[in-house]
Parts: structure tokens; sequence; C-alpha cells
């Protein structure tokens, strides 16, 4: 399997406005960088969108049931956004945007890109072998 994971998160930088993407794992280390993300950056993004996320599932008392299953987290700045979604078990797919950016082109690629993940991070089963006489 190949670890580098670059040229998918890539893929969702094909959005006019999308700037910059990390996986993250949740407990917040850096799994995979788009390729314009310098390492330190994206290690301090990673750090922050994990806490993101956990403090955005505490929440889901606020809307009247603690039961509720986190979905996304969106965060506006006066020049752009940052998308926060689940990409699975343990992991999380983070794009930031300029302003401009198509809300619905964005999530819907990103939601794109979460199943393509899923199926290039799960290795098959090994199938049994017998090892010598």
């Amino acid at each position: 399997m190949n670890n580098d994971l670059s040229w998918m998160l890539d893929s969702a930088l094909e959005i006019p406005g999308a700037l910059h993407a990390v996986l993250v794992s949740s407990d917040g280390l850096l799994r995979a960088r788009s390729k314009d993300v310098h390492k330190d950056d994206a290690d301090k993004a990673a750090a922050a969108m994990s806490g993101m996320q956990s403090l955005s599932r505490s929440l889901a008392f606020f809307c009247s049931r603690s039961d509720l299953r986190w979905q996304q987290t969106l965060v506006e700045f006066d020049g752009g956004w940052i998308f926060l979604i689940s990409a699975g078990d343990g992991a999380y797919l983070a794009v930031s945007a300029s302003s401009d950016v198509d809300m619905a082109d964005i999530t819907f690629r990103m939601q794109q890109l979460v199943g393509q993940l899923g199926k290039v991070m799960t290795a098959p089963p090994r199938e049994n072998s017998v090892v010598g006489p």
C-alpha cells in the first residue's frame, strides 16, 4: 500500500477556491497533506483540527440530544473557510478555502475524497499461507 496520500488530497484542491488539505488522525497526528502545505504548518493544523472535532462532538447536547453523531465542523474567517469532516474510523479530512469557494462543491468533493481514502487506506485481509514443511 502506498502511504503517500498527498496526491489524493491534491484532488480536493481542484475546486476553485480550495487552498490546502490535511488528513488527520483522531489523536492529532498528521497522516497526509496536500503538496503545497509546509510540513510544520500541516502538523500544527493537524493538532488543531483534532481539538476542533473533539470540541464539536462534545456539543451534541446543545442540539437537545447528546446521542447525535458529529458530521462536520465549519469555521468562517473574514477571508476564508475551514471544513472538517470525518474520514473514517479515527481520521478527519480538513480543507481550507477562500471566502468565494462554492460551499456545496467543496463539501461534495470532500465526501467523494473520503470514499476514495477509505478504499485506499483499507488493506485487504491476508490469505492463509503455509510456511515451510
